[in-house]
C-alpha cells in the first residue's frame, strides 16, 4: 500500500499558444478543426458564390465570360479549394450524424471512423479536382 501512495499522479495543464506546434492532436481533433475551417470558408465565400451564380444565369454573355475565366489555373485551384471545403464539411457532417446514432463513439472506433471519413473526403476531392482540371 505505501507504494501506491508514493506514486505521483500525472498533472494535466492547459497548453499555451506557443506550445501548439508541439502538441499532438488526435485525428478526431484534426477532423473537428478541419470541419470548422471548411465551414468558415463556405460561409465567407457564400456571397461571392451567389454573385457568380447570379452572373452565370443573367445572360449568355456573362456565362461565356465566366467560362473563359474558369479556364485559368488559379481559378481552377480556387475551385478545387472550394470543392474540398464543401466535400470535407459534408463528410464531417455525415460523420457527426453517424455519431448521433451512437455508431463508432467508443475510444477505439472513433479514430478509425475519423480516418475513414477523412480518406473518403480526400478521395472525392481528388476526383473533383480531376474533373475540374478536365483530366476525367
Amino acid at each position: 500500500m505505501p507504494e501506491a501512495m508514493s506514486k505521483r499522479r500525472p498533472e494535466f495543464r492547459n497548453i499555451h499558444v506557443t506550445q501548439i506546434v508541439r502538441y499532438r492532436l488526435p485525428l478526431t481533433g484534426i477532423m473537428s478543426i478541419l470541419h470548422r475551417i471548411s465551414g468558415a470558408i463556405l460561409f465567407l465565400t457564400l456571397p461571392l458564390l451567389v454573385y457568380i451564380f447570379d452572373l452565370s444565369i443573367t445572360s449568355e454573355l456573362s456565362y461565356a465570360q465566366l467560362s473563359s475565366a474558369a479556364d485559368h489555373v488559379l481559378v481552377k485551384l480556387v475551385l478545387v479549394g472550394l470543392a474540398w471545403a464543401f466535400i470535407h464539411h459534408f463528410m464531417g457532417g455525415v460523420r457527426h450524424l453517424v455519431n448521433d446514432l451512437h455508431i463508432g463513439i467508443t475510444k477505439e472506433a472513433s479514430p478509425k471512423m475519423a480516418q475513414g471519413f477523412l480518406a473518403a473526403s480526400l478521395l472525392v476531392t481528388a476526383l473533383a479536382a480531376l474533373s475540374i482540371f478536365e483530366v476525367i
